[in-house]
């Protein structure tokens, strides 16, 4: 810093500083135009004044400085301080702060290094405003290492402000462990920790994702005596939430003495990012009931709590309300609706709100083109993503793989061909919906040769995209050697041994059915246990497969054996071939028992005429997937079925995926 110091004064580098701009033919910004218009007279009379005056004192020469800051004229910023220093007025501690955020501003380290220089001859660089204003013109212009180097040359090492500030720095540097290290040594010298500190400091925590280190600074937060205040409080929220501990953040929020919509949002935020939906529900009510006004973040926190089937009704009452009390509907709130709305299986609701949107960006556009594609439309989703185009938004890697999925429920080959044509980074994913595009069509050959062209065959996504295809047009002997190579890819997957097994067992081969089992056995491999649930009258029922624990069971069961015969009068066939299924119990347990059909059996009983929605962990089977068509034809009613794959609408004997899925 001394060698600042020998740079001569007054003279700077003005070179690129012209004589005053004319107002009238200035280009500023739209917000600044009035200001300035109404300014210019009387920034043209104190140019005037002060150009006819014998002598002038600093306050005269700031006042100028500030005028010009405020309205964005840095170049005359820096001609007005050259005048300044060529009349003899010397700068004080009030001027250097300004010509500082002038050298900032014009984004010119030289420049600001030059002032800096000046700071140090005139003997006030030490001055508070003076090294607040250094440390922001480094710091955004050098980074927080020369900030640090000043802040280590000053004698202001116990204030908490301008600890505070380079610990800022350090954040927007993503420097998190120097943040935490500053604030700790901010604490050693004895200095006054206040509530900014801590939330600067308790900011670093959450960006490392340390609970340890959250919990050291929680402790000092209340050492100072400002664990209740609401800044710290609410940071203390973000943290804990952060760092997945729920429990913690709960604590923090309960022992609020106030909470504001921040408060609120955090907590609905970490409950819904740990799966507790209903909580998160429960809180957001409790929020509106308390008169607490949510805003945008708290409502597009709460909405992926409603992006299920269970949880329509919930999604539908938060649009109600924020259309009744008028709450900002920005671009992020309608994505979330959008996103809602086509998770808990109402596409049309989707679609509407989507049409209605006066501003759209590419995620809207991205999620309405997987919505279509997930409600098996993936031609509509397709002619919305060339819509989409036109709009010269930014196509990312999501986009294209929405687009493609489109493609792959569609079943336009030579489409998803063009398409993957233009991603110029294809991931793993685009790679998978390729192979499964050209496997669902019954390209095995093209889909293997693309595989091996790319070399991507070590990727367990692309093999069991492979491996779809043969599920589709029964290819079972290229199948069972897609299993094992799935079997080789994840060794601990319990799933890809159990596909084996049922192979072997349809096969009759009941030697290795036995050592694949024993084989699971050993490894302590755990298989993905079958079930579904529907909700009615607010209370989820779940139902495994063979489940007979509902205190409903017996009714169930009869009213089923009863659809059974009705379906097999119309000539239903029962398909036997379970070898590429995924879960082993599917195939033990004979269709009626399975956990989708009693789900749906309920659904049946309980409601009258209306839509009956299923949710199920694992991939509908063949047989329940045909019986389902059927029972919607007969019984006259819809029946929506989301599996992990996508949402099955059953109407009138057909389903919207096209039998593929």
């Amino acid at each position: 810093m001394e060698a600042l110091a020998s740079q001569s004064l007054p003279y700077l580098n003005f070179k690129r500083y012209l004589p005053l701009k004319d107002h009238s033919r200035c280009n500023f910004h739209p917000k600044l135009h009035a200001q300035v218009a109404s300014t210019s007279k009387d920034l043209s009379m104190s140019h005037h004044v002060l150009d006819k005056m014998p002598t002038t004192d600093t306050f005269s020469w700031n006042h100028l400085i500030r005028t010009h800051l405020e309205i964005g004229e840095i170049d005359n910023v820096m001609y007005i301080y050259q005048k300044m220093l060529i009349r003899g007025v010397r700068p004080d501690k009030h001027t250097i702060p300004r010509i500082l955020a002038a050298s900032r501003l014009s984004n010119s380290l030289f420049l600001g290094r030059q002032v800096h220089a000046h700071a140090v001859k005139l003997g006030i660089s030490c001055e508070d405003y003076v090294i607040t204003a250094l440390m922001k013109m480094y710091g955004h212009l050098d980074g927080a290492k020369t900030v640090k180097q000043v802040l280590n040359t000053s004698s202001v090492g116990k204030s908490s402000i301008f600890g505070t500030l380079l610990i800022s720095m350090y954040l927007k540097e993503n420097k998190p462990r120097f943040a935490i290290d500053m604030f700790y040594q901010m604490v050693t010298l004895g200095a006054e920790i206040d509530a900014v500190a801590i939330m600067t400091a308790v900011g670093a925590c959450s960006m490392l994702q340390s609970l340890h280190e959250g919990r050291k600074v929680h402790g000092i937060a209340k050492a100072c005596g400002l664990e209740t205040h609401v800044l710290v409080c609410n940071s203390l929220l973000k943290m804990y939430v952060d760092c997945g501990s729920i429990e913690n953040a709960r604590e923090v929020f309960d022992a609020m003495s106030s909470r504001d919509s921040i408060s609120w949002t955090e907590l609905i935020r970490g409950y819904v990012k740990n799966g507790g939906f209903n909580e998160g529900l429960k809180l957001f009510k409790k929020m509106t009931s308390e008169g607490i006004r949510p805003d945008p973040h708290a409502v597009s926190s709460i909405l992926p709590a409603c992006a299920r089937m269970t949880a329509h009704k919930q999604g539908k009452e938060i649009h109600g309300y924020l259309i009744r009390n008028g709450v900002e509907m920005n671009v992020t709130v309608e994505n979330a609706l959008i996103d809602m709305y086509v998770k808990s299986g109402s596409i049309e609701s989707a679609s509407k709100v989507f049409s209605r949107m006066v501003v759209k960006d590419a995620i809207s556009w991205t999620i309405m083109i997987y919505g279509y594609s997930l409600h098996g439309q993936g031609a509509l989703g397709v002619k919305l993503f060339h819509e989409m185009k036109k709009y010269n938004l930014e196509i990312d890697e999501v986009a294209y793989s929405s687009v493609l999925y489109a493609c792959v429920v569609a079943n336009l080959v030579q489409e998803g061909r063009t398409l993957f044509s233009f991603i110029r980074r294809p991931n793993v994913r685009h790679y998978a919906l390729m192979v499964l595009l050209l496997a669902r069509a019954g390209f095995f050959n093209e889909a293997k040769i693309f595989i091996e062209v790319n070399k991507i065959g070590q990727h367990a996504e692309v093999v069991r995209a492979l491996l779809d295809g043969c599920r589709n047009h029964r290819n079972v002997k290229t199948g069972k050697k897609i299993i094992e190579q799935l079997c080789d890819l994840e060794p601990l997957n319990a799933d890809n041994y159990i596909l084996l097994s049922n192979w072997y067992a349809v096969n009759a081969k009941w030697d290795w059915v036995d050592k694949l089992r024993e084989t699971i056995r050993d490894m302590g491999l755990v298989p993905k246990k079958a079930y579904s649930w529907i909700e009615f009258h607010n209370k989820i029922h779940v139902f495994g497969t063979g489940d007979v624990s509902h205190p409903r069971s017996e009714k169930l069961y009869w009213d089923l054996q009863c659809l059974m015969k009705k379906i097999k009068e119309e000539g239903y066939v029962s398909d036997t071939d379970f070898s590429l299924h995924d879960v082993d119990e599917e195939r033990e347990c004979i269709p009626v028992g399975h956990s989708e059909m009693l789900a749906i059996s309920f659904g049946l009983v309980s409601t009258r005429r209306s839509t009956i929605q299923i949710t199920k962990n694992s991939r509908v089977c063949h047989n329940c997937h045909e019986m389902a068509k059927v029972i919607s034809r007969l019984e006259a009613r819809e029946i929506i079925l989301k599996d992990p794959n996508c949402f099955h609408h059953f109407k009138d004997g057909h389903c919207s995926c096209g039998d593929l899925w």
